[in-house]
């Protein structure tokens, strides 16, 4: 017998192969893993998290407060704790630290318990999007630009390593959070 013509197609297929991960946005500060996220997250109807948020809420000290106080080697080291506990929830959409993808045993986690995203953005752009914060601890510098871009070709081969890569260009980011779900409609586990 033929389907009704009437009845929504979508209430029996399948449900997408990311349902039941976390989806973790990765990528240079600026790229727009914050901002894209959150409307990300209201799209798929999902909590939205903010690790560096979490991490300063965990804390009770802002970043940059965590990275003059503390230092970078404990900021990664609650990053990380904090990173544990957020892959832990019911699958919810993640922007991380630009670092965070960095560390090996946290990358590997991110692997196993989400769909990760490089937010990639050209250096011109990123450039053009940090210099509207002045909450960048690794940018509090007077060579600013040169340390971005020493991150850049630093970071690129790692952040290359995430499940899906999506351009994040300049213009209205839900051009940018309709790539995401784009790309996540041809992930598979591995």
């Amino acid at each position: 017998m033929p389907a009704d013509s009437d009845s929504p197609a979508h209430l029996s297929d399948p449900a997408p192969a990311y349902a039941s991960r976390t989806i973790a946005l990765v990528g240079l500060m600026g790229a727009g893993k914050s901002t894209v996220g959150r409307r990300l997250a209201e799209k798929l109807g999902r909590q939205f998290y903010d690790s560096d948020h979490e991490i300063e809420k965990a804390a009770g000290l802002s970043v940059a407060d965590i990275f003059a106080t503390h230092g970078e080697a404990d900021f990664r080291r609650g990053e990380q704790k904090v990173l544990e506990r957020l892959l832990g929830e019911a699958p919810h959409v993640l922007a991380t630290g630009g670092g965070a993808y960095m560390n090996d045993e946290t990358r590997a986690l991110l692997r196993e318990k989400a769909v990760t995203i490089w937010l990639n953005a050209d250096l011109e752009t990123l450039w053009r999007r940090v210099q509207k914060k002045n909450t960048r601890p690794l940018l509090k510098r007077a060579d600013a630009k040169t340390v971005l871009q020493d991150l850049f070709i630093e970071r690129e081969p790692i952040y290359a390593q995430a499940d899906l890569v999506v351009h994040s260009k300049e213009g209205p980011h839900g051009a940018t959070v309709n790539a995401i779900l784009k790309a996540l409609k041809t992930w598979k586990p591995a």
